[in-house]
């Protein structure tokens, strides 16, 4: 339930068989220009990890995604590109994941970068 009836009202109650399948490429689509964006500045900047940083550069740099600059406002800007050699150079020790009971503020989760997103706070 996205919400079509908080919306609409009860006007709209059903959607046609077709609309989840456009939906569905139209983000499919949408995804695979982003992260085509984000590849081709990972590998510029010799970087070896796509990083949220990329991704953030990729949305500033492209006015068709200013819808997106909201969910990217606390994330850091790109560094220098030297420093993130260096970054993903090194080999870093494997930890075991950690999940905060409740997952709120301050968990590290999705809800502290993106608080304003449905369905980030988990």
């Amino acid at each position: 339930s996205s919400g079509i009836n908080a919306e609409y009202g009860e006007e709209v109650g059903k959607v046609s068989a077709a609309v989840p399948v456009i939906i569905s490429k139209a983000l499919e689509m949408f995804l695979s220009s982003l992260l085509d964006q984000a590849e081709q500045l990972t590998r510029e900047r010799g970087a070896k990890t796509l990083t949220l940083q990329h991704l953030k550069a990729c949305i500033g740099a492209d006015r068709r995604l200013d819808f997106l600059q909201d969910l990217v406002a606390k994330i850091p800007e790109l560094g220098d590109p030297e420093e993130e050699e260096e970054e993903t150079a090194a080999p870093r020790k494997k930890r075991r994941p950690t999940y905060p009971e409740n997952g709120g503020e301050g968990s590290g989760g999705a809800s502290d970068l993106f608080p304003n997103m449905p369905g980030a706070a988990m």
